[in-house]
């Protein structure tokens, strides 16, 4: 989709025309109408002041402001803490790829130096306990589970009592993606978010949202309730490999104010990278 700006930014005069198939392109790959008024706003503002009459010339000044949009209000990376336990939250619906993030983040912290330990709170599908277990098992970390259906927060206090007595210094915690009702589902997320802030001082330290890049328009929505219900400090943005839009990563970012941190390439485990906002925007026009 990006693609197509090239040829709508050809090298002529810039026509009212111009800004109109802009418009179409930055919509079509799910940039948003919101994200884009305000990207058009800024070009037309920048076009006048700096004298640009054509249209090839927008090019670079598109890619400046896309990179401006995707600068969170917290950009920060980081991988280690100087806490004695750290504890990451990870939520998400079911199908986002949520279980294969933690496996992902698993392997990335590790290679950093961290002792990383898992909480299977996703009782509520046992699949999910499962593939959890697999995954510690292949990164070496271990994983506190229990039966399904057991209380995902019982599930969160013996992991952050393990956690403590194995001197792990980060705990990565899954949780539920779809019970019956919405409702149902962030007052769960609720409780266990109340069990980490109980046990564990400012916990929990990240509140990880992680996004099917592929849900496009819907991803918005998505992030939106999570973020009312428990609060969400960074996504990952997953399954980027399967979409040729990508635009959504800029509506989440300008609209709701949430750092993308992470991006998901492909279904290896090593496939996933720290989000770079100059590094992705050229990659959309490559």
């Amino acid at each position: 989709m990006f693609g197509r700006i090239q040829t709508v930014l050809g090298q002529a005069d810039i026509t009212p025309e111009t800004w109109d198939d802009l418009e179409a392109v930055l919509l079509q790959a799910d940039v948003g109408a919101e994200t884009t008024d305000k990207v058009l706003d800024a070009l037309k503002e920048r076009a006048k002041t700096e004298g640009i009459v054509r249209a090839d010339k927008l090019r670079d000044v598109l890619k400046e402001e896309l990179a401006k949009l995707l600068v969170g209000k917290d950009a920060s990376r980081r991988y280690d803490s100087n806490r004695l336990l750290e504890i990451i939250m990870v939520i998400g619906v079911n199908g986002s790829g949520k279980t294969t993030s933690i496996a992902k983040l698993t392997k990335l912290y590790a290679k950093h130096g961290r002792r990383v330990m898992l909480a299977a709170a996703d009782t509520f599908r046992a699949a999910a306990i499962d593939q959890l277990q697999i995954w510690g098992e292949r990164n070496g970390v271990p994983v506190i589970a229990t039966e399904p259906n057991a209380d995902p927060g019982a599930v969160v206090y013996e992991a952050i009592k393990q956690a403590y007595k194995d001197k792990r210094d980060l705990l990565l915690v899954d949780t539920a993606g779809r019970l019956h009702t919405k409702h149902n589902l962030m007052q769960e997320l609720k409780k266990v978010r109340g069990v980490l802030e109980k046990n564990v001082h400012e916990a929990p330290h990240q509140t990880l949202l992680v996004i099917d890049a592929t849900n496009g328009q819907n991803a918005i929505s998505q992030a939106k309730g999570f973020t009312d219900a428990v609060g969400v400090t960074g996504v990952v943005l997953t399954k980027l490999d399967g979409t040729p839009k990508g635009g959504v990563a800029f509506a989440i970012v300008s609209q709701l104010g949430i750092p993308i941190k992470f991006i998901g390439t492909g279904e290896k485990v090593d496939d996933l990278q720290e989000f770079d906002p100059k590094e992705f925007v050229d990659g959309l026009f490559e």
